[in-house]
């Protein structure tokens, strides 16, 4: 390739690679943007309470007759419990249902601290495309990363051009490295 083409060909690849990613990589940037908040804002993700002890002496048969009392979770049976998350250090157990609730346990008492809706894991399946499928996952996702990844590289290059051609000119003189100018033939006029 040519190197004056190697420009014309970046820009192009760039622009279109921006037009193909657009809706895809729209949703990955705003869900990223929400997941770096989820620490911090409960309606992404409930804050964890505090439980009394940070030795857990609840039994899991326990936690799952308490979690059943509370209509939200939605939670009859094992099968109903997406996961449970003990954080020894905060003296609770998170009990995350199907239905996306979250039930936050004292572990030593038993008792119910909290129960809030979890969005961060929603946000989390769209962020990586498994929320639509698995095939949208691996068909659609990746490689809408892989063009971002080539788009950061061309754009890099497009980014370097103008510093590259300055360098040039400094070093070999502003005269020498400039491109020759057409000039029209200057018009006679008639006496």
């Amino acid at each position: 390739m040519k190197r004056k083409t190697l420009p014309r060909w970046t820009r192009k690849l760039h622009r279109w690679g921006t037009a193909i990613v657009l809706l895809p990589f729209l949703i990955i940037l705003v869900t990223g943007l929400l997941l770096q908040w989820k620490k911090d804002v409960a309606w992404i993700q409930p804050e964890s309470q505090q439980g009394l002890s940070t030795v857990p002496t609840v039994s899991f048969e326990r936690i799952l007759t308490v979690v059943q009392s509370a209509p939200e979770a939605q939670i009859a049976t094992w099968a109903d419990v997406e996961r449970i998350d003990v954080r020894p250090d905060k003296g609770i157990a998170k009990v995350r249902s199907q239905s996306g609730w979250e039930v936050q346990v004292d572990t030593q008492t038993g008792e119910i601290l909290q129960v809030a809706f979890r969005r961060s894991d929603i946000i989390e399946a769209l962020h990586d495309g498994s929320w639509f499928h698995d095939a949208v996952r691996l068909g659609v996702f990746f490689p809408v990363a892989v063009v971002v990844l080539v788009m950061y590289v061309t754009g890099l290059y497009l980014f370097y051009i103008p510093y590259k051609t300055k360098w040039r000119r400094r070093k070999h003189g502003d005269q020498q490295s400039l491109p020759p100018t057409k000039t029209k033939p200057a018009k006679l006029r008639k006496p």
